[in-house]
């Protein structure tokens, strides 16, 4: 698989992303998979369309785009921001790639959100990328992400 033909957003981002203001998911995701790590500051001195080339590389696995990721990331940075990506070892065992597990933080983001957790059947239907989304947004604990119920309506798990 090659780069999507467009940024790749959740609805629930188009808005609240501003125009990529804010770094998207997808680009969450892959960071995350290569162990880098950008501050928002960083990310906003980057080009829109250096943003948008990010938001393009797939979240699946076994890309033969994918180790590009990195190397753009490292290569945009250098030249609009005069910095690199802080590195880190990335999760070998991230609670969000289990199906057949609803992580705990899940359940008291759903809580504060006021809605019902994912039952564990629709929680293993999601693809990883749709788990990996409500598990980085409920991180937090004891504060509603603003996107988490927007995220769980979008992917049919609220009303």
């Amino acid at each position: 698989m090659g780069l999507y033909d467009a940024a790749r957003l959740f609805n629930f981002e188009v808005e609240s992303s501003e125009n990529l203001r804010f770094i998207p998911l997808a680009v969450r995701f892959n960071l995350d998979r290569f162990g880098l790590r950008i501050s928002l500051d960083q990310w906003q001195m980057l080009p829109y369309d250096d943003r948008v080339l990010l938001a393009r590389f797939p979240v699946e696995d076994g890309s033969e785009i994918e180790p590009n990721f990195d190397h753009a990331v490292d290569e945009m940075l250098r030249t609009h921001a005069n910095a690199v990506p802080e590195k880190f070892a990335p999760d070998t065992d991230p609670v969000w790639a289990h199906a057949d597990a609803v992580p705990e933080t899940v359940i008291r983001q759903s809580s504060l959100a006021g809605v019902s957790s994912p039952s564990l059947s629709r929680w293993g239907e999601l693809d990883r990328f749709q788990r990996y989304a409500l598990a980085k947004l409920a991180r937090r604990t004891g504060e509603l992400n603003h996107d988490f119920l927007p995220a769980m309506r979008e992917f049919g798990l609220a009303d």
